[in-house]
């Protein structure tokens, strides 16, 4: 019997590196910007057409969220018409098609967390462009599951574990924001769960980050302490960091769809991040003292 035939977008990214080793059961297309340009309608058809894939992962997005700022229609092309380009192929070739989004379509100022039918208010350029991506699936295609995730860390590519162990070793001193809260994410966690996705027939939207929450401030004293850095940490306000787009204070996931669909509880983000430590030559044998810190539920 034939593999299914799986396309990601994105393949280079954190998440992207991930998915294909993590499908390695399938017959997997993984194309980077190089390969395949979204915004392009035409090539991505053509791509579809000739692969015929059963599943798409779209993981291909513009992610500089400071600078979509100042150049919007970059934001709106990739993440809008290129998102509504793949939801357009995807269904002239019955594939089903995930869509990796974002906790920015929220405007971060809740109190409680955000369940996937909470009330959707974007404050930024990236956010806004990312929601109306989730609009073009919903519009274009039936079978899809639009996955919204947050504060993606992993292997791959820049982010802020890696920044924080970089600035650790090297200045010994790091000052991180306390005042905005949100579910690190795990890419091989993320990965794992689309996997687990895909091979179902629950479509919609569903809220995927490891569970439980912290402040950045917490993450990075999780990162240091976790890891056997000794550094100097200080806790600032958003004021204090002038960025150029805004950033919701509040981003805590409820994991309702995952919940009611009966799948698998994601794992405390502090778990998550000891492993990646652990992978990555860090000591993260830390049991004696551990804390969790911000734990919901």
């Amino acid at each position: 019997m034939d593999k299914k035939r799986v396309l990601i977008t994105g393949a280079n990214g954190q998440l992207g590196v991930d998915l294909v080793e993590q499908l390695q059961e399938y017959d997997v297309y993984g194309l980077g910007r190089a390969e395949l340009d979204v915004a392009n309608a035409e090539q991505v058809h053509q791509i579809v057409q000739q692969l015929k894939p059963d599943v798409i992962i779209h993981g291909g997005a513009y992610t500089k969220v400071d600078q979509a700022e100042s150049e919007p229609d970059q934001a709106y092309s990739i993440n809008g018409y290129g998102t509504r380009n793949i939801a357009s192929a995807a269904a002239a070739v019955g594939a089903k098609l995930v869509y990796v989004s974002t906790d920015y379509v929220f405007n971060g100022q809740g109190v409680e967390p955000y369940d996937e039918f909470a009330a959707i208010d974007p404050i930024n350029v990236y956010g806004r462009s990312k929601w109306i991506g989730e609009r073009f699936v919903e519009t274009l295609h039936s079978r899809y599951f639009i996955v919204r995730t947050s504060w993606v860390y992993g292997q791959h590519g820049a982010n802020f574990v890696k920044t924080m162990l970089k600035l650790g070793k090297e200045k010994g001193q790091v000052s991180v924001v306390h005042d905005q809260v949100g579910c690190p994410t795990f890419t091989k966690d993320l990965a794992a769960c689309i996997a687990t996705l895909i091979e179902t027939e629950q479509y919609g939207t569903y809220h995927v980050s490891n569970s439980g929450s912290c402040s950045w401030f917490e993450f990075a004293e999780a990162i240091f302490r976790l890891s056997g850095l000794d550094v100097q940490l200080t806790a600032v306000t958003s004021d204090q960091f002038i960025r150029p787009a805004a950033r919701p204070s509040y981003s805590v996931f409820d994991h309702m769809s995952l919940r009611l669909g009966g799948f698998p509880e994601m794992r405390h983000w502090e778990a998550a991040l000891e492993q990646y430590l652990s992978e990555n030559g860090y000591r993260s044998d830390t049991s004696e003292n551990r804390t969790i810190i911000g734990r919901i539920g």
